[in-house]
């Protein structure tokens, strides 16, 4: 048996052949990880719209449908003079609403306490004590008191508001003055809260809330980020035109009359109806937004930008629809 003396190998078209399918290969290995890296960002960018738009309206619900609660005088006037003390000075740094008598605290004058109001940035209401409110995006302002009850003896936070009621009296003082003496009565926490949308330092669109303290009143050092990524807040207010506690009619706020914000003419407010646009943090090069959005009586056109975006809505019964009158 003879051994060749030379050593067996590729010819160079074996070789070009063999780098062809190697690239081949190599291609599709990288559209596999482009694709599945592609996969892993919608996913997560759509669980964030979901997470973030839970979180918005967790937030909301419970404070929103318990607006216009006031403890044992719940459903009556707070008059001045009358069945309403006033031991606290009207706070710095107001956020007054519309209407003659729409600050933090009651006024002396012969008209409604609002409880509830609300505006569209751009339609010729406002709040001074807001500033950068996104365009086109709703604001709700409500005040209530805050459950369960400050205890007996009350413990008071000295940079709060609170309310003493009694079924037929209210007395309003901070928690630094101490409880005045009240028979029969029980204190809590007031507040006066404002919901709306704003950028933060970075241009991200965000909900936020304005509280009230006795030291800052409803200042802007008094403002919380709640949820990033919040783009739009419509709002639409559900009245009941007879007396069934169910809303018959929602609309928007520039619908909503001063009689109907005062609960007038047997029109109560029972219910809102929450619509939240949550846009992703982050763009996405590779994807365009050419969806159109439907955000109560608003119509969103195609954004076409990188962003993606999600509506989320809730229906929220308020636990107190009698406002003022029955």
């Amino acid at each position: 048996m003879q051994v060749s003396k030379y050593q067996q190998g590729l010819s160079l078209v074996e070789l070009m052949v063999a780098m062809v399918i190697g690239l081949f290969l190599t291609l599709g290995v990288f559209t596999m990880f482009s694709m599945s890296s592609g996969n892993v960002t919608t996913t997560s960018q759509f669980n964030q719209l979901q997470e973030n738009g839970r979180i918005a309206l967790a937030l909301m619900e419970p404070d929103l449908s318990q607006l216009g609660f006031f403890g044992d005088i719940t459903g009556t006037e707070l008059i001045p003079g009358g069945n309403t003390q006033l031991d606290a000075a009207a706070p710095a740094n107001d956020c007054v609403g519309a209407g003659v008598n729409n600050a933090t605290l009651p006024n002396t004058t012969a008209a409604h306490f609002r409880r509830l109001w609300g505006y569209q940035q751009g339609d010729g209401n406002s709040l001074a004590c807001l500033t950068g409110v996104l365009a086109g995006t709703d604001v709700i302002q409500i005040k209530r008191l805050l459950g369960p009850d400050a205890g007996d003896p009350p413990a008071l936070n000295t940079n709060r508001y609170y309310i003493g009621t009694t079924a037929n009296q209210a007395v309003i003082f901070t928690g630094d003055q101490g409880a005045p003496a009240l028979e029969n009565g029980r204190f809590w926490e007031y507040q006066h809260h404002v919901y709306y949308l704003r950028n933060d330092d970075n241009g991200v669109p965000s909900l936020r809330r304005r509280v009230l303290t006795v030291n800052a009143g409803m200042g802007s050092s008094n403002d919380e980020q709640l949820v990033e990524g919040v783009e739009n807040m419509q709002i639409l207010y559900g009245f009941d035109n007879d007396g069934d506690d169910t809303a018959d009619t929602y609309m928007p706020s520039q619908n909503v009359t001063t009689l109907m914000w005062d609960n007038e003419l047997f029109q109560r407010l029972v219910a809102l109806r929450v619509f939240l646009l949550i846009r992703s943090i982050e763009p996405d090069p590779g994807y365009t937004n050419e969806s159109v959005y439907q955000l109560g009586d608003q119509t969103l056109d195609p954004f076409n930008d990188n962003f993606r975006r999600k509506v989320v809505a809730s229906t929220i019964v308020l636990e107190n629809p009698v406002l003022i009158r029955n």
